[in-house]
């Protein structure tokens, strides 16, 4: 008994040290981060997401002294090509990015060629209050591990939006969707890959599609891609003659869709955000009967992260940014629809019953869908099939 109550107060003394080891390292970083600028490069397509960006710069100035700086950017591939240029040239220090939005491919060529700085997410204090036990996404990127490279932003799953003034019930499956197109020929369109929402749409035919969606799990070199893909090529050739303009001329992306939708010359839309379709009620850019959806076997979701790179000039402040970021007051803001709607990475069973009660503040959007709603759902294919797919579309419909 002596020596199991000397084990336990050895333990417990080591954790108290290593919490307050933790606690002084981070003051020391906020410390350093003081009157640093962090040039935070992130897709700039969304007045909302930057107006959200620029409120952030605002808390963080005045919490911690640092300056936000968005670099808006149309593709952080551009991004990774450019740090990775740096790498080359043998610029170590002084870089250009100080943090980066960013998942997927991106994060996976970053990691692979050693482009990021960390792992660091284990010394940010808000990360221990992400939801890493069920929402897995926060620990695999598109199947990369995440391995503490990059902080948590936010939740995104593929749903889609139909005005119930004019349907009653919405196609719930992809076999639905086409049955569907038959009933009301050139009234549904999906962007054109590799436009992300376009390419998000082609992983969900799939999965619905393939005879064995498991194997989508594996990385495509390993499968036979053309018998996998079969069915979802059969799928899209009856499909095509049906939809907007018979197929020959595709959208841009969920922007341009939403428009048509505005506009009645589709009935069906689709986003990676499930309260998009209420914060353009909101904004006046959608109809009150625009309603959402999921498909009965779920559909794809996954977590937007932000990273350092191995270069950055202010990594202190970009890592106080990146804990800001995750915090319940800067979670909650985000998740509000008439901010930006942008579901949270947290946990609410490990927030404070003050935190809780920020989220549980939110009002409920027009078009949002329940917690159960969205409770099914389907993991991204490894991130190695994007490229094939999106080549195999190209050669068969791009014309």
């Amino acid at each position: 008994m002596r020596i199991r109550l000397a084990a336990l107060f050895f333990v417990t003394l080591t954790a108290v040290l290593s919490g307050h080891t933790l606690a002084a390292d981070w003051q020391q970083i906020q410390q350093q981060a003081r009157g640093q600028t962090v040039y935070f490069n992130a897709w700039g397509g969304s007045e909302t997401i930057n107006d959200y960006i620029r409120w952030a710069g605002k808390e963080v100035n005045q919490r911690y002294g640092i300056k936000l700086e968005q670099v808006k950017i149309n593709d952080a591939a551009d991004v990774v090509s450019r740090i990775l240029a740096e790498k080359t040239a043998g610029r170590t220090t002084d870089g250009t990015v100080d943090l980066i939005w960013i998942n997927g491919e991106n994060f996976r060529a970053m990691k692979a060629n050693s482009l990021l700085y960390g792992p660091f997410t284990q010394d940010l204090p808000n990360y221990a209050l992400v939801d890493t036990e069920h929402k897995i996404t926060t620990l695999y990127d598109f199947t990369t591990p995440v391995d503490n490279l990059e902080a948590p932003w936010g939740m995104a799953q593929l749903v889609f939006m139909y005005d119930s003034a004019r349907i009653s019930q919405p196609p719930r499956s992809m076999t639905e969707l086409l049955a569907f197109a038959r009933q009301h020929p050139g009234r549904m369109t999906y962007p054109a890959p590799p436009a992300f929402h376009g390419t998000t749409f082609l992983k969900q035919a799939l999965y619905e599609l393939a005879q064995d969606p498991k194997v989508l799990s594996k990385p495509v070199s390993e499968v036979d891609f053309d018998q996998v893909t079969k069915p979802l090529w059969d799928f899209l050739d009856q499909l095509h003659p049906l939809m907007w303009r018979q197929g020959k001329t595709f959208t841009s992306g969920s922007a341009e869709m939403q428009q048509l939708l505005n506009d009645g010359e589709i009935d069906i839309s689709l986003s990676f955000n499930p309260n998009d379709a209420s914060n353009a009620i909101n904004s006046g850019e959608l109809p009150d009967s625009i309603r959402s959806y999921v498909h009965r076997s779920g559909t794809i979701a996954n977590t937007h992260f932000v990273a350092i790179p191995f270069n950055a000039s202010a990594k202190a402040a970009a890592m106080v940014v990146a804990d800001f970021l995750m915090s319940p007051q800067a979670q909650a803001h985000k998740a509000d629809t008439q901010v930006w709607g942008d579901p949270t990475v947290l946990s609410m069973d490990k927030l404070s019953s003050a935190d809780k009660a920020l989220f549980d503040a939110l009002p409920a959007g027009k078009a949002a869908l329940s917690a159960q709603d969205l409770a099914n759902v389907i993991p991204e294919p490894h991130v190695s099939w994007v490229e094939p797919l999106e080549q195999a579309w190209q050669q068969r419909y791009a014309h």
